[in-house]
């Protein structure tokens, strides 16, 4: 199967994907020729990011709305069913990043990347998992976790904490959901550029020298290793997690260092 078809017929969901890694996962799927349902917190942004992806409208989809809420995620679902007559695929890249000092660290802001990162994305599983499990023709869903996850991180704790636990949710939905055909992994991204990452000047300097690679990876990068990953070709993959970070997490230089 080329990669033009890869997912012809499929009918996928990607939270968080207005701009950066959600944005390129988004793309690659189009191409392959699925229907995305492209999901971003700022409708306005996610109307934008859809059509550039595809001005016709026809092929991806702008869903404008909170991913970490249980009933805009159970809607979101149910339009990909409604609208579509199935759902195949399922990319929880939703995530917020709030650095912080431990011993100051807020609480709000302990609960909200929780909520977010890990709310979201457990519920976003759920729905996703029920309307495959419906559909008997079993299905995909990925994670966006983090190298931070692996490995420490300074001022991360409280995000590094779930992505570690969105690797585990990964492994431990192995047990509910293989008997569906259904599978369920991670990509862990390392140093990316995205339009975040960028608006630091010294980003791609700093971790160009970190990275063993020679360089950080980009947002192409992340969804080419996604794609493999949500594909027909990895139906017998499941509960793994893949780093992508051109080394990084081997040697694990930090930014802070010298």
């Amino acid at each position: 199967m080329s990669d033009s078809a890869m997912f012809k017929d499929q009918v996928a969901i990607v939270t968080g994907a207005g701009q950066g890694i959600g944005f390129e996962m988004c793309r690659q799927l189009v191409q392959g020729g699925a229907v995305v349902l492209l999901n971003d917190i700022d409708p306005a942004l996610a109307a934008q990011a859809a059509a550039e992806i595809d001005p016709s409208g026809k092929t991806c989809i702008p869903f404008g709305g909170n991913a970490a809420e249980l009933s805009f995620i159970q809607g979101m679902v149910q339009t990909a069913a409604d609208r579509f007559g199935r759902l195949d695929v399922v990319i929880g890249n939703a995530g917020i990043t709030l650095f912080g000092n431990f011993f100051t660290y807020p609480e709000q802001d302990f609960y909200k990347v929780l909520q977010v990162n890990l709310g979201g994305n457990f519920f976003l599983a759920q729905a996703a998992a029920k309307q495959m499990k419906e559909q008997a023709e079993g299905g995909s869903i990925l994670f966006t976790s983090s190298v931070t996850g692996h490995q420490a991180h300074k001022d991360l704790a409280a995000y590094s904490m779930t992505k570690a636990a969105l690797e585990m949710l990964a492994k431990n939905l192995v047990v509910e959901l293989s008997p569906y055909r259904i599978n369920v992994n991670t990509v862990a991204p390392g140093a990316t550029l995205t339009e975040r990452t960028l608006a630091d000047p010294d980003y791609e300097k700093t971790w160009s020298r970190l990275t063993p690679m020679g360089r950080p990876a980009t947002t192409l990068d992340i969804a080419q290793a996604a794609m493999f990953l949500v594909s027909k070709k990895a139906r017998h993959i499941t509960g793994q997690s893949l780093v992508i970070d051109g080394g990084w997490s081997s040697i694990s230089p930090s930014p802070y260092d010298g």
